[in-house]
Protein backbone atom coordinates (compact mmCIF):
# COMPACT_ATOMS: atom_id res chain seq x y z
CA UNK A 1 0.00 0.00 0.00
CA UNK A 2 1.17 3.55 -0.69
CA UNK A 3 2.70 5.28 2.28
CA UNK A 4 0.01 7.57 3.81
CA UNK A 5 2.55 10.28 4.54
CA UNK A 6 3.70 10.37 0.92
CA UNK A 7 0.10 10.27 -0.34
CA UNK A 8 -0.82 13.20 1.91
CA UNK A 9 2.23 15.13 0.72
CA UNK A 10 1.33 14.44 -2.93
CA UNK A 11 -2.19 15.75 -2.38
CA UNK A 12 -0.76 18.87 -0.75
CA UNK A 13 1.56 19.42 -3.73
CA UNK A 14 -1.27 18.90 -6.24
CA UNK A 15 -3.51 21.36 -4.39
CA UNK A 16 -0.83 24.05 -4.54
CA UNK A 17 -0.10 23.19 -8.18
CA UNK A 18 -3.76 23.62 -9.07
CA UNK A 19 -3.94 27.00 -7.31
CA UNK A 20 -0.80 28.29 -9.04
CA UNK A 21 -1.97 26.96 -12.42
CA UNK A 22 -5.34 28.68 -12.18
CA UNK A 23 -3.47 31.91 -11.47
CA UNK A 24 -1.14 31.17 -14.40
CA UNK A 25 -4.04 30.73 -16.83
CA UNK A 26 -5.90 33.80 -15.61
CA UNK A 27 -2.74 35.91 -15.74
CA UNK A 28 -1.86 34.81 -19.28
CA UNK A 29 -5.37 35.67 -20.43
CA UNK A 30 -5.39 38.98 -18.55
CA UNK A 31 -2.04 40.20 -19.91
CA UNK A 32 -2.17 38.54 -23.37
CA UNK A 33 1.16 36.90 -22.61
CA UNK A 34 2.11 35.12 -25.83
CA UNK A 35 5.49 33.94 -27.08
CA UNK A 36 4.31 33.43 -30.65
CA UNK A 37 2.68 36.85 -30.69
CA UNK A 38 5.88 38.49 -29.46
CA UNK A 39 7.85 36.96 -32.34
CA UNK A 40 5.18 37.97 -34.87
CA UNK A 41 5.13 41.54 -33.50
CA UNK A 42 8.88 41.88 -34.07
CA UNK A 43 8.94 40.36 -37.55
CA UNK A 44 5.80 42.10 -38.84
CA UNK A 45 5.90 45.47 -37.05
CA UNK A 46 9.30 45.82 -35.37
CA UNK A 47 7.49 45.97 -32.01
CA UNK A 48 9.46 44.45 -29.12
CA UNK A 49 6.94 45.22 -26.36
CA UNK A 50 5.55 41.72 -25.88
CA UNK A 51 9.02 40.20 -26.27
CA UNK A 52 10.16 42.42 -23.41
CA UNK A 53 7.33 40.96 -21.31
CA UNK A 54 8.57 37.44 -22.06
CA UNK A 55 12.16 38.46 -21.24
CA UNK A 56 10.95 40.03 -17.98
CA UNK A 57 9.37 36.69 -17.08
CA UNK A 58 12.68 34.96 -17.81
CA UNK A 59 14.55 37.54 -15.72
CA UNK A 60 12.18 37.06 -12.78
CA UNK A 61 12.46 33.26 -13.02
CA UNK A 62 16.25 33.45 -13.30
CA UNK A 63 16.58 35.51 -10.14
CA UNK A 64 14.03 33.61 -8.08
CA UNK A 65 15.09 30.10 -9.08
CA UNK A 66 18.78 30.69 -8.52
CA UNK A 67 18.24 32.46 -5.20
CA UNK A 68 16.25 29.42 -4.04
CA UNK A 69 19.06 27.19 -5.29
CA UNK A 70 21.81 29.25 -3.70
CA UNK A 71 20.02 29.24 -0.34
CA UNK A 72 19.55 25.46 -0.52
CA UNK A 73 15.75 25.44 -0.67
CA UNK A 74 15.78 23.48 -3.96
CA UNK A 75 18.33 21.30 -5.74
CA UNK A 76 18.37 22.63 -9.30
CA UNK A 77 20.46 19.67 -10.41
CA UNK A 78 17.41 17.46 -9.79
CA UNK A 79 15.40 19.08 -12.58
CA UNK A 80 15.24 17.38 -15.99
CA UNK A 81 16.87 20.43 -17.56
CA UNK A 82 20.02 20.40 -15.42
CA UNK A 83 20.59 16.64 -15.31
CA UNK A 84 22.06 14.38 -17.96
CA UNK A 85 24.06 15.29 -21.07
CA UNK A 86 23.76 18.53 -23.03
CA UNK A 87 21.39 17.49 -25.82
CA UNK A 88 22.35 20.31 -28.14
CA UNK A 89 21.21 18.70 -31.42
CA UNK A 90 17.85 17.59 -30.01
CA UNK A 91 17.29 21.07 -28.60
CA UNK A 92 18.23 22.63 -31.93
CA UNK A 93 16.08 20.40 -34.17
CA UNK A 94 13.17 20.15 -31.74
CA UNK A 95 13.17 23.87 -31.04
CA UNK A 96 13.02 24.74 -34.74
CA UNK A 97 10.09 22.36 -35.29
CA UNK A 98 8.26 23.66 -32.23
CA UNK A 99 8.79 27.32 -33.12
CA UNK A 100 7.56 26.84 -36.68
CA UNK A 101 4.60 24.80 -35.45
CA UNK A 102 3.47 27.33 -32.88
CA UNK A 103 3.05 29.93 -35.63
CA UNK A 104 0.90 27.59 -37.73
CA UNK A 105 -1.13 26.69 -34.63
CA UNK A 106 -1.68 30.32 -33.55
CA UNK A 107 0.17 29.86 -30.28
CA UNK A 108 2.38 27.61 -28.16
CA UNK A 109 1.26 24.89 -25.76
CA UNK A 110 0.36 27.22 -22.89
CA UNK A 111 -1.41 29.64 -25.23
CA UNK A 112 -3.38 26.68 -26.61
CA UNK A 113 -4.71 25.97 -23.12
CA UNK A 114 -5.54 29.63 -22.54
CA UNK A 115 -7.37 29.87 -25.86
CA UNK A 116 -9.21 26.63 -25.12
CA UNK A 117 -10.39 28.02 -21.81
CA UNK A 118 -11.61 31.15 -23.57
CA UNK A 119 -13.74 29.16 -26.04
CA UNK A 120 -11.48 28.33 -28.98
CA UNK A 121 -12.33 25.06 -30.71
CA UNK A 122 -9.23 25.64 -32.83
CA UNK A 123 -7.24 25.18 -29.65
CA UNK A 124 -9.00 21.87 -29.00
CA UNK A 125 -7.76 20.64 -32.39
CA UNK A 126 -4.24 21.81 -31.57
CA UNK A 127 -4.42 20.20 -28.11
CA UNK A 128 -5.33 16.86 -29.68
CA UNK A 129 -2.70 16.97 -32.41
CA UNK A 130 0.00 18.19 -30.03
CA UNK A 131 -0.78 15.27 -27.71
CA UNK A 132 -0.61 12.77 -30.58
CA UNK A 133 2.70 14.17 -31.77
CA UNK A 134 4.09 14.16 -28.24
CA UNK A 135 2.99 10.54 -27.64
CA UNK A 136 4.51 9.42 -30.92
CA UNK A 137 7.81 11.03 -29.97
CA UNK A 138 7.86 9.93 -26.33
CA UNK A 139 6.76 6.31 -26.73
CA UNK A 140 5.66 5.70 -30.31
CA UNK A 141 7.02 5.53 -33.82
CA UNK A 142 9.29 8.57 -33.45
CA UNK A 143 10.74 7.58 -30.07
CA UNK A 144 13.52 5.38 -31.48
CA UNK A 145 14.85 8.02 -33.94
CA UNK A 146 14.85 10.54 -31.12
CA UNK A 147 16.50 8.37 -28.46
CA UNK A 148 18.95 6.46 -30.68
CA UNK A 149 19.52 9.25 -33.19
CA UNK A 150 19.34 12.87 -32.07
CA UNK A 151 19.83 12.26 -28.34
CA UNK A 152 23.02 10.27 -28.97
CA UNK A 153 24.70 13.36 -30.43
CA UNK A 154 25.31 15.18 -27.18
CA UNK A 155 27.98 16.55 -24.87
CA UNK A 156 28.45 14.14 -21.98
CA UNK A 157 28.74 15.84 -18.60
CA UNK A 158 29.66 14.38 -15.21
CA UNK A 159 27.12 15.62 -12.69
CA UNK A 160 24.72 18.48 -13.24
CA UNK A 161 24.97 20.28 -16.57
CA UNK A 162 23.76 23.73 -15.42
CA UNK A 163 26.34 26.49 -15.86
CA UNK A 164 26.95 27.19 -12.13
CA UNK A 165 27.72 23.51 -11.51
CA UNK A 166 29.95 23.29 -14.59
CA UNK A 167 31.88 26.42 -13.61
CA UNK A 168 32.21 25.37 -9.97
CA UNK A 169 33.88 22.12 -11.03
CA UNK A 170 36.56 24.05 -12.91
CA UNK A 171 37.07 27.01 -10.56
CA UNK A 172 37.52 27.67 -6.87
CA UNK A 173 34.16 29.47 -6.73
CA UNK A 174 31.23 27.66 -5.08
CA UNK A 175 28.07 26.67 -6.97
CA UNK A 176 25.93 28.97 -4.80
CA UNK A 177 28.13 31.94 -5.67
CA UNK A 178 27.88 31.20 -9.38
CA UNK A 179 24.09 30.99 -9.02
CA UNK A 180 23.99 34.45 -7.51
CA UNK A 181 26.38 35.87 -10.10
CA UNK A 182 24.85 34.28 -13.20
CA UNK A 183 21.23 33.88 -12.15
CA UNK A 184 20.87 36.99 -10.04
CA UNK A 185 23.18 39.23 -12.05
CA UNK A 186 21.99 37.96 -15.43
CA UNK A 187 18.38 38.26 -14.36
CA UNK A 188 18.84 41.84 -13.19
CA UNK A 189 20.54 42.80 -16.45
CA UNK A 190 17.83 41.15 -18.55
CA UNK A 191 15.13 42.72 -16.41
CA UNK A 192 16.69 46.16 -16.81
CA UNK A 193 16.70 45.73 -20.59
CA UNK A 194 13.11 44.50 -20.53
CA UNK A 195 11.97 47.63 -18.71
CA UNK A 196 14.16 50.07 -20.62
CA UNK A 197 11.32 50.87 -23.02
CA UNK A 198 8.44 53.05 -21.81
CA UNK A 199 5.94 50.85 -23.68
CA UNK A 200 7.05 47.86 -21.60
CA UNK A 201 6.64 49.66 -18.25
CA UNK A 202 2.85 49.61 -18.30
CA UNK A 203 1.09 47.80 -15.43
CA UNK A 204 -0.13 45.06 -17.79
CA UNK A 205 3.33 44.26 -19.14
CA UNK A 206 4.99 44.35 -15.72
CA UNK A 207 2.23 42.17 -14.26
CA UNK A 208 2.56 39.67 -17.09
CA UNK A 209 6.34 39.44 -16.98
CA UNK A 210 6.91 39.46 -13.22
CA UNK A 211 3.76 37.43 -12.53
CA UNK A 212 4.48 34.58 -14.96
CA UNK A 213 8.12 34.40 -13.86
CA UNK A 214 7.15 34.40 -10.18
CA UNK A 215 4.64 31.58 -10.72
CA UNK A 216 7.38 29.48 -12.34
CA UNK A 217 9.57 30.07 -9.28
CA UNK A 218 6.66 29.27 -6.94
CA UNK A 219 6.06 25.90 -8.61
CA UNK A 220 9.78 25.11 -8.39
CA UNK A 221 9.46 25.69 -4.64
CA UNK A 222 6.29 23.60 -4.34
CA UNK A 223 7.78 20.67 -6.24
CA UNK A 224 11.42 20.95 -5.16
CA UNK A 225 11.01 21.95 -1.51
CA UNK A 226 7.48 21.40 -0.26
CA UNK A 227 7.11 18.13 -2.19
CA UNK A 228 10.58 16.74 -1.48
CA UNK A 229 10.84 13.73 0.82
CA UNK A 230 14.42 12.86 1.71
CA UNK A 231 13.59 9.22 2.39
CA UNK A 232 10.54 7.33 1.18
CA UNK A 233 9.70 4.77 3.92
CA UNK A 234 9.08 2.11 1.26
CA UNK A 235 12.10 2.59 -1.01
CA UNK A 236 14.43 4.42 1.42
CA UNK A 237 15.24 6.79 -1.46
CA UNK A 238 14.50 10.46 -1.96
CA UNK A 239 11.29 11.28 -3.79
CA UNK A 240 9.56 14.28 -5.30
CA UNK A 241 5.88 13.88 -4.52
CA UNK A 242 3.40 13.97 -7.43
CA UNK A 243 6.21 14.24 -9.98
CA UNK A 244 5.87 12.36 -13.26
CA UNK A 245 9.50 11.20 -13.25
CA UNK A 246 10.76 11.82 -9.70
CA UNK A 247 12.28 15.16 -10.69
CA UNK A 248 11.74 18.63 -9.39
CA UNK A 249 9.24 20.29 -11.78
CA UNK A 250 7.84 23.62 -12.84
CA UNK A 251 5.49 24.70 -15.61
CA UNK A 252 5.84 23.03 -19.00
CA UNK A 253 3.17 22.26 -21.58
CA UNK A 254 4.12 19.44 -23.93
CA UNK A 255 4.27 16.06 -22.18
CA UNK A 256 1.67 17.22 -19.62
CA UNK A 257 -0.87 17.82 -22.42
CA UNK A 258 -0.32 14.32 -23.76
CA UNK A 259 -0.47 12.82 -20.27
CA UNK A 260 -3.66 14.76 -19.54
CA UNK A 261 -5.32 13.26 -22.60
CA UNK A 262 -4.14 9.80 -21.57
CA UNK A 263 -5.47 10.33 -18.03
CA UNK A 264 -8.89 11.26 -19.41
CA UNK A 265 -8.94 8.25 -21.73
CA UNK A 266 -7.61 5.78 -19.14
CA UNK A 267 -9.26 7.21 -16.03
CA UNK A 268 -10.33 3.82 -14.66
CA UNK A 269 -6.77 2.46 -14.93
CA UNK A 270 -5.29 2.64 -11.43
CA UNK A 271 -1.80 3.19 -12.88
CA UNK A 272 -2.86 6.52 -14.39
CA UNK A 273 -2.69 8.97 -11.51
CA UNK A 274 -2.70 12.73 -11.28
CA UNK A 275 0.65 14.48 -11.23
CA UNK A 276 1.93 18.04 -11.30
CA UNK A 277 1.87 18.29 -15.10
CA UNK A 278 -1.68 16.99 -15.52
CA UNK A 279 -3.08 19.18 -12.77
CA UNK A 280 -1.33 22.23 -14.22
CA UNK A 281 -3.02 21.65 -17.60
CA UNK A 282 -6.51 21.58 -16.08
CA UNK A 283 -5.68 24.53 -13.83
CA UNK A 284 -4.54 26.76 -16.70
CA UNK A 285 -7.68 25.98 -18.71
CA UNK A 286 -9.90 26.76 -15.72
CA UNK A 287 -8.03 29.95 -14.88
CA UNK A 288 -8.32 31.23 -18.43
CA UNK A 289 -12.02 30.29 -18.60
CA UNK A 290 -12.76 32.00 -15.29
CA UNK A 291 -11.06 35.22 -16.36
CA UNK A 292 -12.63 35.15 -19.83
CA UNK A 293 -16.11 34.70 -18.35
CA UNK A 294 -15.54 37.33 -15.65
CA UNK A 295 -14.40 39.92 -18.21
CA UNK A 296 -16.97 38.87 -20.84
CA UNK A 297 -14.22 37.90 -23.24
CA UNK A 298 -15.32 34.28 -23.60
CA UNK A 299 -16.01 33.64 -27.30
CA UNK A 300 -16.66 30.44 -29.21
CA UNK A 301 -14.20 30.24 -32.10
CA UNK A 302 -14.13 27.65 -34.88
CA UNK A 303 -11.87 26.82 -37.78
CA UNK A 304 -12.21 29.20 -40.75
CA UNK A 305 -11.82 26.68 -43.57
CA UNK A 306 -9.62 24.03 -45.14
CA UNK A 307 -6.36 25.99 -44.99
CA UNK A 308 -6.96 27.09 -41.41
CA UNK A 309 -7.72 23.50 -40.42
CA UNK A 310 -4.57 22.20 -42.13
CA UNK A 311 -2.43 24.85 -40.43
CA UNK A 312 -3.70 23.98 -36.97
CA UNK A 313 -3.41 20.23 -37.53
CA UNK A 314 0.16 20.54 -38.80
CA UNK A 315 1.12 23.14 -36.21
CA UNK A 316 -0.11 21.03 -33.31
CA UNK A 317 1.70 17.96 -34.61
CA UNK A 318 4.95 19.87 -35.08
CA UNK A 319 4.73 21.30 -31.58
CA UNK A 320 4.19 17.86 -30.07
CA UNK A 321 7.10 16.29 -31.94
CA UNK A 322 9.39 19.28 -31.56
CA UNK A 323 8.50 19.93 -27.94
CA UNK A 324 9.31 16.40 -26.79
CA UNK A 325 12.52 16.39 -28.85
CA UNK A 326 13.61 19.72 -27.36
CA UNK A 327 12.33 18.69 -23.89
CA UNK A 328 10.02 21.66 -23.58
CA UNK A 329 8.15 24.61 -25.02
CA UNK A 330 8.25 28.38 -24.75
CA UNK A 331 7.39 28.01 -21.06
CA UNK A 332 9.02 24.65 -20.29
CA UNK A 333 12.37 25.42 -21.88
CA UNK A 334 11.86 29.14 -22.51
CA UNK A 335 11.27 30.10 -18.86
CA UNK A 336 11.42 27.10 -16.49
CA UNK A 337 14.39 25.52 -18.28
CA UNK A 338 16.50 28.62 -18.80
CA UNK A 339 15.93 29.61 -15.16
CA UNK A 340 18.09 26.58 -14.22
CA UNK A 341 20.89 27.98 -16.42
CA UNK A 342 21.00 24.76 -18.43
CA UNK A 343 22.89 25.13 -21.74
CA UNK A 344 20.39 22.77 -23.39
CA UNK A 345 17.54 25.08 -22.42
CA UNK A 346 19.22 28.18 -23.81
CA UNK A 347 19.90 26.39 -27.09
CA UNK A 348 16.26 25.28 -27.21
CA UNK A 349 15.05 28.82 -26.53
CA UNK A 350 17.19 30.29 -29.31
CA UNK A 351 16.03 27.55 -31.68
CA UNK A 352 12.36 28.10 -30.82
CA UNK A 353 12.77 31.80 -31.57
CA UNK A 354 14.46 31.00 -34.89
CA UNK A 355 11.69 28.55 -35.79
CA UNK A 356 9.08 31.15 -34.89
CA UNK A 357 10.72 33.76 -37.12
CA UNK A 358 10.83 31.24 -39.97
CA UNK A 359 7.16 30.43 -39.42
CA UNK A 360 6.07 34.06 -39.50
CA UNK A 361 8.09 34.71 -42.66
CA UNK A 362 6.63 31.57 -44.24
CA UNK A 363 3.10 32.76 -43.55
CA UNK A 364 3.90 36.19 -44.97
CA UNK A 365 5.35 34.57 -48.09
CA UNK A 366 2.26 32.44 -48.56
CA UNK A 367 0.00 35.43 -48.11
CA UNK A 368 1.99 37.44 -50.63
CA UNK A 369 1.98 34.56 -53.09
CA UNK A 370 -1.79 34.03 -52.84
CA UNK A 371 -2.46 37.76 -53.10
Amino acid sequence: MPDPTLAHLANHVLAWTFFLSVAFGALMHRTQFCAMGSVADIVNFGDWTRMRMWMLAIATALIGTNVLGALGYIDIGQSIYASGPILWLSALVGGLAFGFGMVLASGCGSKTLVRLGAGSLKALVVFTMLSIGAFATMRGILAAPRVYGLDRIALQVVGSQDLPSLLARHTAVAVATWRVLLGGGGGLALGAWSLSSAEARTPRHILGGVGIGALVVALWWVSGHLGFLAEDPETLQSVYAASAGNHMESFTFIAPLANSLLWLLMYSDASEVLNIGIVSVFGVILGSAAHALATRRFRWEGLAGLEDTANHLAGGLLMGVGGVTAMGCTIGQGISGVSTLSPTSWIALASILAGGVAGVRFQAWRLHRSG
